[in-house]
């Protein structure tokens, strides 16, 4: 299968999107999805059965443009502001259809003939400014189908004709005619003095202002994304093989070229530093507050900013394989999917257009067969036309996704699905992985007990070692002492530990049982800390020199300093968290207390922890799973939302649902506020969407309603939704 976007244009409500995506998934072998807030439609599509240029086809066969993405303008033209059309004749509308309102609203401005002023203002905006939507309802006529467009351009239409009639054939034209503006019309008479053309033109002059005000908050929910594209550096100074710098454009770089970041300069790509030392700002890609210290062998990203120090960078990642670029894919991922609460206002809009037209008609034919006469029976099924226009339905969901998900890209919080706002929704049990998760995955000493210079003794043997206990115990000893000696006769004694000279001192460093190979006594005061230090799941090493054991170093892979606050943090959500870890029973319940975890599954091999999420889920859990690692991969893709940890590997990345590009075990809390409060915002629209309808709907028909209140109360509910949503730039 492949998997393209196609932009597209000529769309104006949701109901267009489902005509395009009905028409796209009648080919064979394509599955697609089209997405009104982001004007693409998202198409998987066998190579083999249909072209690329038979889904453009497609698109225009139903009455919209599309384009294939090689067809597009090149990257860096000029924008072009699609709103400005929009704009230039809204402003046109407005200026021609409030005279004519006010004219007919006071009838002491009514002088002789000012209807005939009113016909030569209100045409313009009637057959020129509402020209979109009678050219989409033209479209919608020659495929025998309805949507939005449909509804307003029959009303608009429909207040025109009758006015030319009542102005030509009936007494609207006499000298002298006035027409007081009343919310409720009057069934007095058949109508044929009274004119609706400032209906007509102020019902288009507020919707093109609701489009307008829709339009541009479509570009400013897309605006996290558009910048965060562009906070990348434009140009990098490239080192050649002599040591020599030269500036070039950023897009020449390759993997395995070695660059310079000074300070204050962004990173140019992912890479890894091999000389100097800096603190690198990665607030865009992390949301971490303070810089982070690299030195040699350390990984930094692109579009991070050295803070401090020059370093030398060799390329690993370029393109759309750097961080950024993925994150900004990711975005575009999620922002063009739809949710289950989406498609269920998609089905309602493709039957409510018909189902409204078929109600304008039967409000029409009751109120004349009443006798009402003919002035409120069509006055009634004109606002009923109006009044029904569900684009406050059409934006209630893709608007919320559009603004959320790019919320929380802002936050390091990446959605890859608008399914997974669902399934927040549900989730009971949070089950977390131990190691890189709830604790850093990187052994530290935690604990010295026994002489001054048992540290720098044993720091300076465990230097020539490559293990990770060696490693902590050395790191350690030079941070706190500085240059350490070297170490002569060193050997590694598997499993047991290992032995040197260190100034002069024959030095052993390990378990017990390399003590009793050495026939060295532990001291009860030593042999008591190293009891306690394994009873807390840390790893206890002996350290002896002299003939004397000397002192216990305790080593530990030490917890996350946020990782308590995180537990609490989705215990006050009302979830349940768990630890499941590959490591021992002591260690994983250590782990746990400390956090402030209860329920704690240890001692699972990596092939079993997906098994785990299965067990859960058949006791009628649904769980979400936290992790980083491959082994995590498996089980991050059977929970029902898979969270991983940004810095963890791409494996578990892919897998998972929702990404965590901090690290910090907090944002998982965050992630799931930040979806439960997308999907509320959802439900919030719809409701007012179908609220609106429900109530408005039978004024209309009864006659209560002027169609002009109808067209501003329509107009302020899209806007009202779109409001609602935009709200979400501001989650914390």
């Amino acid at each position: 299968m492949s998997h393209v976007e196609l932009p597209i244009s000529g769309m104006t409500c949701a109901s267009c999107a489902n005509r395009i995506e009905r028409k796209l998934n009648k080919l064979d072998g394509v599955s697609a999805s089209v997405n009104y807030a982001t004007e693409k439609a998202t198409v998987d599509f066998d190579p083999a059965d249909v072209a690329p240029e038979r889904l453009v086809e497609a698109v225009e066969a139903a009455g919209y443009q599309a384009v294939l993405p090689s067809d597009e303008p090149a990257a860096g033209a000029e924008e072009v502001d699609e709103t400005a059309p929009l704009r230039r004749r809204l402003i046109v509308s407005a200026l021609l259809g409030v005279p004519a309102l006010v004219l007919s609203m006071i009838p002491a401005l009514q002088f002789d003939y000012w209807q005939w002023l009113v016909l030569q203002l209100a045409t313009p905006v009637i057959l020129w400014g509402a020209w979109p939507f009678h050219r989409a309802a033209w479209a919608n006529l020659k495929h025998a189908t309805a949507t939005m467009d449909t509804l307003i351009s029959v009303g608009v239409l429909s207040a025109w004709l009758w006015s030319l009639y009542a102005l030509f054939l009936g007494d609207a034209g006499m000298t002298g005619m006035t027409m007081p503006f009343d919310l409720i019309p009057d069934a007095g008479d058949a109508g044929a003095d009274h004119i609706y053309l400032e209906v007509g033109a102020i019902v288009t002059v507020f919707l093109l202002a609701g489009r307008y005000f829709e339009a541009r908050a479509k570009r400013r929910a897309g605006a996290a994304l558009k910048a965060l594209l562009e906070l990348g550096a434009k140009d990098v100074a490239l080192l050649d093989g002599h040591g020599n710098e030269r500036r070039v454009p950023v897009e020449e770089l390759r993997v395995g070229d070695r660059f310079v970041v000074r300070p204050g300069e962004k990173v140019a790509t992912d890479g890894v530093v091999e000389e100097g030392r800096a603190a690198v700002d990665q607030s865009l890609l992390t949301g971490e507050s303070m810089p982070v210290e690299k030195a040699p062998g350390d990984a930094v990203a692109g579009a991070t900013v050295n803070a401090g120090g020059r370093l030398v960078v060799r390329a690993e990642k370029v393109g759309s394989d750097t961080a950024l670029a993925q994150i900004a894919k990711l975005v575009t991922d999620a922002q063009s999917g739809k949710a289950p609460v989406q498609r269920l206002a998609d089905r309602v809009s493709g039957v409510f257009v018909p189902v409204v037209i078929g109600l304008a008609v039967a409000t029409l034919a009751f109120w004349l067969g009443a006798g009402e006469g003919a002035e409120l029976a069509f006055t009634a099924a004109v606002a009923v036309l109006i009044i029904a226009c569900p684009c406050a339905l059409g934006l209630a969901t893709p608007t919320a996704l559009l603004v959320g998900t790019g919320r929380g890209a802002q936050l390091g919080l990446l959605i890859k699905g608008p399914e997974t706002l669902e399934s927040t929704r549900r989730v009971d049990t949070v089950v977390l992985d131990k190691t890189g998760t709830v604790t850093t995955g990187r052994m530290s000493l935690v604990e010295v007990v026994g002489d001054d210079d048992v540290l720098r003794v044993a720091g300076a043997l465990e230097d020539a070692s490559e293990h990770p206990v060696a490693r902590a115990i050395a790191r350690a000893a030079r941070d706190r002492h500085g240059d350490l000696p070297a170490p002569q006769g060193f050997v590694n004694r598997d499993g047991l530990g290992v032995e040197g000279v260190v100034e002069g001192r024959g030095v052993q460093v390990g378990r017990p049982l390399l003590m009793q190979e050495w026939s060295l006594r532990v001291p009860e005061r030593l042999d008591a800390a190293r009891r306690a230090a394994e009873a807390r799941g840390h790893t206890a090493v002996l350290a002896a020199w002299d003939g004397e054991v000397r002192g216990v170093l305790a080593i530990a892979d030490t917890v996350k300093p946020a990782s308590a606050e995180a537990v609490a943090e989705l215990k006050r959500l009302g979830l349940r968290p768990m630890l499941l870890t590959g490591d021992n029973e002591t260690t994983a319940r250590a782990v746990a207390t400390e956090v402030g975890i209860d329920e704690v599954i240890a001692e699972v091999l990596p092939s079993e922890k997906a098994d785990v999420v299965k067990r859960l889920q058949s006791e009628g859990r649904v769980v979400a799973m936290v992790g980083d690692g491959v082994n995590d991969a498996p089980a991050l893709a059977q929970a029902d939302l898979g969270l991983a940890i940004g810095t963890g590997t791409d494996v578990a990345i892919e897998a998972s649902d929702l990404t965590l590009v901090s690290g910090d075990l907090r944002a998982a809390a965050d992630a799931i506020r930040l979806s439960r409060s997308t999907l509320r915002t959802i439900k919030q629209n719809l409701g007012w969407a179908f609220g609106y309808n429900v109530a408005a709907l039978p004024l209309a028909a009864i006659g209560f309603l002027n169609p002009v209140v109808a067209g501003a109360a329509m107009a302020f509910s899209s806007v009202s939704v779109v409001a609602n949503a935009l709200r979400l730039r501001r989650f914390r």
